[in-house]
């Protein structure tokens, strides 16, 4: 988000003030879960489009373009990692109704394997939730392609293109606009860069990751529909593979407040960021260390809590901001947590409370 840069450089300005040092590491002990057996399948059985799985992992970042009435944006930060030996998953938050889990995973259809895209979540206080398959694929050298289209409806109605070139990542959301369109437009493009793969590195190795495993069996499953998309309470009452189903994934609640020398304007933001590497070293501040970023969020400043849901399973850092001024960017006279070294562990499947108080005014 264009925030983001901002709130950085006016971070910069109090590294002399602010006392602090950032606690070390620990290391996650717990077993991860998996999704189940393998469904049938083994090293040697084809899967179309599997090798997009060694592809995704690792944190990237790049603009949006989009047609939808969220517009694009500068930034989009997405944090892909392993949650089992045969599926990828990230979750975002825009803000407090806007979020999209995305999934990358095995899946049996029309009688064989191949990678399925999970798309979807909250958008403007509705949900949608969009299935695909892999249906194209073609890989070169530094140039590697795969298109995911509807179960149902097929390409006309809404299809994926995901291209790795280098240390790019394309990818391009087409849709017929709910079938008032006789052709495909864009709905969503994003070019990213790979910023980071050492976060995503524990999971690799807890799962011995990729596998061919089956993690879903989309044979039957959606037989009775036109599309592979839910809008409505009562369809996503049948998603079938919702959230709450993800594996290894846990939750993170951070709990917000003001000390009593910082009163907050109702109609003041305030920014949440989480990160895998700290930003500071003692005071010092590290713009370097910006391509560690995980999750984060806007949220109104009445809001005193805010949960992560879906969260991979990490030691992170905490950084909260408070936009005193209105403007729309973190800079001198707004309200930050004097705490560098707001660090918690998030297990896997586990839950997690962090505390965080707006307690300094950037001079």
């Amino acid at each position: 988000m264009k925030t983001t840069s901002k709130f950085f450089i006016a971070f910069s300005i109090v590294t002399t003030l602010i006392a602090g040092s950032c606690k070390d590491k620990k290391d996650t002990e717990e077993t991860p879960t998996t999704t189940g057996g393998s469904g049938g399948i083994d090293s040697s059985t084809p899967v179309a489009g599997y090798t997009i799985l060694s592809r995704l992992p690792g944190i990237w970042n790049g603009p949006v373009t989009s047609s939808t009435p969220l517009g694009g944006y500068p930034e989009w930060i997405v944090d892909f990692r392993p949650v089992s030996g045969a599926q990828v998953s990230a979750k975002n938050e825009l803000d407090s109704v806007n979020n999209i889990l995305m999934g990358f995973f095995i899946v049996k259809h029309g009688g064989s394997y191949k990678m399925a895209f999970r798309n979807g979540g909250g958008f403007a206080g509705s949900q949608r939730i969009a299935y695909a398959v892999v249906d194209s694929v073609s890989e070169t050298v530094n140039n590697y392609f795969y298109r995911f289209s509807d179960f149902k409806a097929g390409k006309n109605r809404v299809y994926t293109d995901v291209l790795f070139k280098d240390d790019s990542l394309i990818l391009h959301v087409y849709t017929n606009v709910y079938n008032t369109l006789s052709a495909p437009v864009t709905h969503m493009l994003w070019k990213a860069k790979l910023q980071d793969t050492t976060s995503t590195m524990s999971a690799i190795s807890a799962f011995s990751f990729p596998q061919k495993q089956m993690v879903k069996d989309f044979s039957t499953t959606f037989d009775s529909r036109t599309e592979a998309i839910y809008y409505s309470a009562a369809d996503i009452a049948i998603d079938p593979y919702n959230e709450a189903s993800q594996p290894y994934l846990g939750q993170t609640t951070v709990n917000i407040s003001f000390d009593g020398a910082h009163v907050p304007d109702p109609a003041k933001k305030v920014f949440l960021m989480i990160t895998t590497q700290p930003l500071f070293s003692g005071t010092t501040y590290n713009p370097a260390q910006l391509k560690y970023r995980s999750r984060y969020v806007f949220l109104a400043s009445t809001d005193n809590a805010f949960t992560f849901n879906y969260m991979h399973p990490e030691n992170y850092y905490l950084y909260t901001l408070y936009d005193a001024n209105g403007d729309g960017a973190f800079s001198s006279g707004d309200w930050m947590d004097s705490n560098l070294t707001n660090t918690f562990t998030l297990a896997a499947l586990g839950t997690q409370s962090v505390n965080a108080m707006i307690n300094f005014t950037i001079p």
